[in-house]
């Protein structure tokens, strides 16, 4: 069962680090500038149910929708793994392309944006989809396969619970740490996401290689 509590702390992290919620914590407070601190939790409520619907979608629905388009899970580690270097780098960098996903007041209020663009794709991107679908291909031969889809289940619902915290008290937060404080901690969780990415590429070429009968199966 090690295994298992292992598959969730790596999932657990893994997620938090992509969804990093101290980065989400400007944008979340620029969409609902003006509002009482009740619109903020209510906000961030709907907004971490939409996103951790969403990680259920794929983990549940993932693997279906790669055997209809045929693409083998060591491809699915190899990609997602390059998406979490991609985007650890930038994390690692500063660079972040949130700026673009702020729509004016206006265009916040003719839509949902606890869906669009809190939930998707702010919180459930390219990279906690692929972590989702990476580690969901992580257990698929294993002996405890159904505790270890069960761990990772737990392991979304615990990220999007730390999530849900982080939103709902988000000024409280945002004055205590600080931009420096969320600045600092960005680009060390990007240095790990990055080396988890790695990690993904790397087990995803080894698979790849022994479907291929290129290598031989230990």
């Amino acid at each position: 069962m090690r295994q298992v509590l292992t598959l969730f702390i790596s999932t657990f992290s893994t997620l938090l680090a992509i969804i990093n919620p101290l980065e989400v914590l400007p944008v979340f407070l620029k969409l609902l500038e003006g509002e009482n601190t009740q619109q903020h939790r209510q906000m961030a409520r709907r907004s971490c149910v939409y996103a951790t619907l969403l990680l259920f979608f794929f983990l549940i629905f993932g693997t279906m929708i790669l055997r209809v388009f045929d693409v083998s899970l060591s491809m699915v580690r190899i990609v997602g793994g390059i998406i979490l270097i991609r985007i650890g780098f930038e994390l690692f960098s500063g660079s972040s392309s949130s700026g673009s996903l702020i729509p004016t007041n206006k265009a916040a209020q003719q839509g949902d944006i606890a869906f669009v663009p809190l939930a998707m794709p702010l919180m459930v991107g390219p990279g906690a989809i692929a972590t989702t679908l990476g580690m969901t291909s992580l257990v698929k031969h294993s002996e405890f396969e159904l505790a270890s889809f069960f761990a990772i289940a737990c392991a979304i619902l615990a990220t999007m619970l730390v999530t849900y915290l982080c939103l709902a008290y988000a000024k409280n937060l945002l004055g205590r740490i600080g931009p420096m404080g969320i600045d600092a901690v960005t680009r060390i969780v990007g240095f790990f996401v990055s080396a988890m990415g790695v990690g993904l590429v790397f087990h995803g070429v080894i698979e790849a290689l022994q479907d291929a009968h290129m290598l031989a199966a230990h």
